[in-house]
């Protein structure tokens, strides 16, 4: 961990995680073993980083987000080792792109985020994904490339459709869709 890093209270880092220059780490998170943290990374308060996810810079993560075991966050939209003309590359000829990951959202093992994208608010990507256009908030994305096949409440339950719109089966909570977003209804 590089002690240029900022980590908050009552977080843990695991054996073998890397943690870089600038990155700011929340209040009681958890980053798993292997995992890679990238220079500048944001990430909020109670979030959980899992086991060799790679969150490359200028990733955010809002507070709340679950990153599943080897996740990737890209953060190059040309990659590339050399340039044109056959010389190394050097970190001051490209312009990272990054990832942002909104409040209680959750990214399941093995996916890949393709930057730049946004996922929205307790959105839910399926482990495996991959994902290169932005998720709206509660969306239910899986696939390669990820598609919505679903709406997801807080409580990561794919929600039931009925007459009055959408409820969470396990909250109770309903949520009501227009133009291909979805919102709380207000109790």
């Amino acid at each position: 961990m590089s002690p240029e890093a900022t980590i908050g209270d009552d977080s843990k880092i695991w054996h073998l995680a890397q943690v870089r220059e600038s990155a700011v780490i929340g209040s009681e998170c958890i980053v798993g073993r292997g995992a890679y943290i990238g220079t500048g990374v944001r990430i909020g308060d109670r979030c959980k980083i899992q086991n060799h996810a790679l969150v490359y810079e200028p990733a955010v993560l809002e507070d709340g987000v679950f990153v599943g075991p080897a996740v990737v966050f890209t953060n190059d939209t040309h990659p590339r080792a050399v340039t044109p003309d056959g010389r190394l590359k050097s970190a001051d000829e490209w312009e990272a792109v990054g990832v942002t990951v909104r409040h209680g959202a959750s990214i399941g093992a093995r996916a890949v985020c393709v930057a730049p994208v946004t996922i929205g608010r307790w959105a839910l990507v399926a482990a495996g994904s991959v994902v290169v256009k932005d998720v709206p908030d509660f969306a239910l994305v899986a696939g390669v490339p990820a598609r919505r096949i679903g709406w997801v409440g807080r409580a990561g339950v794919q929600l039931v459709a009925d007459a009055d719109g959408w409820r969470c089966p396990e909250t109770g909570t309903r949520y009501t869709e227009a133009d291909g977003t979805l919102r709380e209804v207000e109790a």
